[in-house]
C-alpha cells in the first residue's frame, strides 16, 4: 500500500469521522500536512500524550534519537492500552531512509512484536516521513 500526503491521505490511514486520535512524539519536525489531513477526515483535533480518556487511534512520530527499542515497545503498549477496547489503529511514523533520525522498519517491527503486536503495512505518508501500521495480534494466536 502506498499512501501519499495528497488529497484523502487522512482517511487512507483508516481513520474516520468522529474518531479521537492520540498523537505521541510531536515536535517541530513533524509534517503539518499529515496532521491536517487526519484532522480533516476525523473532524477533530489530534489529542496529545496527556489525554486522559480512551481514543480510537494513535499516531506516533518516532526518530532514531527518541529512545531505544525497548522504549518504543513501551510506547506501543501504552498506546494500545489507551485505545477503546484495546483495538484501533496505531501508526508509527519515522523519517525516511537518508533523512536525519531514520529508524529501520525492522526496528519498529521488532518493537511491535515484543509488545505483542505486528506490523501490517507500510506507507509513504509525506516527503520526509514513512509510516508502519501496527495491529494487535488476534487473541486466538
Amino acid at each position: 500500500m502506498a499512501v501519499s500526503a495528497g488529497a484523502g491521505a487522512g482517511n487512507r490511514f483508516g481513520f474516520t469521522t468522529g474518531q479521537v486520535i492520540q498523537e505521541f512524539g510531536y515536535d517541530d519536525d513533524v509534517d503539518p500536512s499529515v496532521r491536517e489531513k487526519i484532522e480533516t477526515v476525523t473532524g477533530t483535533e489530534l489529542v496529545d500524550e496527556e489525554y486522559g480518556d480512551v481514543c480510537d487511534g494513535t499516531l506516533i512520530w518516532w526518530r532514531e534519537d527518541d529512545a531505544e527499542h525497548e522504549d518504543l515497545t513501551d510506547l506501543l503498549v501504552e498506546a494500545q492500552s489507551n485505545l477503546e477496547d484495546g483495538g484501533g489503529l496505531i501508526w508509527v511514523l519515522t523519517p525516511k531512509p537518508g533523512r536525519q533520525g531514520h529508524v529501520r522498519p525492522a526496528d519498529v517491527e521488532e518493537a511491535a512484536q515484543t509488545a505483542g503486536m505486528h506490523a501490517t503495512s507500510a506507507a509513504t505518508v509525506a516527503d520526509e516521513w514513512s509510516g508502519i501500521r501496527i495491529a494487535s495480534r488476534s487473541r486466538g494466536r
